[in-house]
């Protein structure tokens, strides 16, 4: 079970209009039902020589962490086992989602959290994507990655409600 961050207003240069007190701010029960409902995500890395990379992800939302999975080969695993940061965000640009964190590879036990893991991607299986609980069990790990989230800004309706959330260390 995750705890909630604390939330605040994030920092704006002055004249985008962000209101001063911290009436209004979103709730992170509303933008966790957002990260846990998306289809598509984005997720951007670093190259080893400073480029950035982005590329849409299927994943989920559980636990307070975002899980997904590929090939140890592709661009984005090689860029985050030399660098772990990332920014996940959704793909709407008014209704926006934006996690900064660490990503790292995992494991799932198919009776625990993989378990978890696959009803959750349960929601891709129309597009032909359901792994069965034990696809992340292997030394590999199957490519499992989990992103944990260090800050996020989220806002639905700006400047009014843009909140800053920022997590404790796990």
């Amino acid at each position: 079970m995750s705890t909630d961050p604390a939330a605040d207003r994030p920092e704006f240069p002055e004249g985008y209009g962000l209101p001063e007190s911290t009436d209004g701010l979103l709730a992170w029960s509303e933008v966790e039902e957002r990260l846990r409902t998306a289809q598509n995500y984005w997720l951007a890395s670093v190259r080893p020589d400073g480029r950035p990379h982005s590329v849409p992800r299927w994943g989920v939302w559980l636990d307070g962490a975002f899980y997904y999975d590929g090939a140890p080969t592709t661009r984005h695993t090689r860029n985050v086992e030399a660098n772990p940061a990332v920014t996940l965000t959704l793909e709407s640009g008014t209704q926006v989602v934006i996690v900064e964190g660490e990503s790292r590879a995992t494991r799932a036990d198919p009776e625990g959290l993989g378990a978890r893991l696959s009803e959750a991607f349960a929601k891709y299986a129309d597009a032909g994507y359901s792994p069965s609980a034990d696809a992340w069990a292997g030394a590999d790990g199957g490519g499992l990655r989990v992103i944990t989230p260090r800050r996020a800004l989220a806002w639905f309706n700006f400047p009014a409600d843009s909140t800053r959330f920022r997590f404790r260390e796990r």
